[in-house]
């Protein structure tokens, strides 16, 4: 799976994800082939990027947190709910806690999900779909630390709603970088998550945990987020800190979208650092550094594709070699685990 900007769509790829409206209409299923009338069609839509099947897209055992259509659900109904949000009117956003329960609920069904090593993709994403994701990031990261269940549903909760005060900022900044902020715009952007704290610190269906999460999710154990640049910050809001700047980088908020390899590179560099390192440490034990999917550039100068990922080592999955050394196809199924071939390993990821 891949993403391709509509501009450089051609005949004949075919769609792996379905292309949603606005309002969550199916505009073309998964698995429609494009046509040229189709490829129009998203153009005039405004649809800027589409998933799609690589040609050799084939029995990849691909593992995500939860499923897609779940995701989707939780997805619309975060977006709906939130998109009615006006300040000091909070009766919808206590739904969210049942949505959180939910999504806590889905993960945990799922066996030995705590063990498993996920295929989390760089993409393009709506704030909406971005607090789901860093939801499922933080519930996994609070499950893996042995944090009791009222702790994991507080998170799970305070990432939903943690960026509710950018509801609040009254420029446009969708499709913009922080570096494309004049220093108004920047300095409204800083205040959001005090914007977000104050529209629900007087409610009680909300934890004083989840609150201060909501608050401090841009602060850093060295000091150097905002509001308030505080060093010290309790667990809960380090998960939180720590897998909502993990996604933002990986679906290009407020910033330019880094592969996940890149994103997880940065996790390490400052761990103990700018992020908490216990908190690095269980994201890292989930986290497929090469997305199944992922085309790569081994040592030997093949090229392969990544079909499946060993639990043991995420950073060794295993390939099936596509393109030899010399760049031709590879006829013979030719497939190479990286956990026993110990001599090998990737040096480019190509997509």
């Amino acid at each position: 799976m891949k993403i391709c900007k509509v501009e450089e769509l051609l005949e004949g790829q075919i769609l792996s994800r379905a292309v949603f409206s606005y309002d969550y209409q199916i505009l073309l299923a998964e698995g429609t082939v494009l046509t040229e009338d189709y490829i129009e069609k998203l153009k005039r839509l405004g649809i800027t990027e589409v998933y799609l099947y690589d040609e050799n897209y084939r029995n990849l055992e691909s593992v995500s947190v939860m499923k897609h259509e779940m995701k989707e659900l939780i997805h619309k109904n975060v977006r709906n709910i939130l998109e009615k949000h006006t300040y000091a009117r909070n009766k919808e956003l206590q739904k969210l806690s049942n949505t959180a329960e939910e999504i806590v609920i889905n993960i945990l069904k799922e066996k030995d999900v705590v063990d498993r090593v996920y295929d989390i993709r760089e993409r393009s994403s709506d704030l909406y779909e971005h607090s789901v994701s860093t939801c499922s990031l933080a519930t996994l990261v609070a499950l893996k630390l042995g944090l009791e269940e009222e702790r994991v549903h507080d998170i799970s909760v305070a990432c939903l709603l943690h960026d509710l005060g950018l509801r609040y900022l009254n420029f446009e900044y969708i499709n913009r970088t922080i570096d494309d902020f004049n220093t108004v715009e920047a300095v409204e952007y800083y205040k959001h998550p005090i914007y977000g704290y104050t529209s629900i610190k007087e409610e009680t269906w909300i934890s004083e945990l989840a609150k201060s999460i909501i608050l401090n999710h841009h602060e850093y154990i060295d000091g150097s987020g905002f509001p308030m640049k505080i060093k010290d910050l309790p667990l809960e809001t380090r998960i939180v800190a720590t897998c909502d700047m993990f996604d933002e980088m990986i679906c290009g908020i407020f910033q330019n979208r880094w592969k996940v390899y890149e994103a997880i590179e940065n996790l390490k560099v400052l761990r103990g650092f700018k992020y908490d390192e216990k908190v690095v440490s269980a994201l890292l034990e989930f986290l497929a550094v090469y997305p199944v999917g992922s085309i790569v550039v081994t040592n030997e100068e093949e090229t392969g594709m990544v079909i499946r990922q060993n639990r043991a080592f995420s950073e060794r999955p295993v390939l099936k070699i596509i393109r030899d050394k010399e760049g031709n196809p590879l006829k013979e199924n030719k497939q190479v685990d990286m956990m026993k071939e110990k001599t090998i390993f990737i040096v480019k990821v190509i997509e």
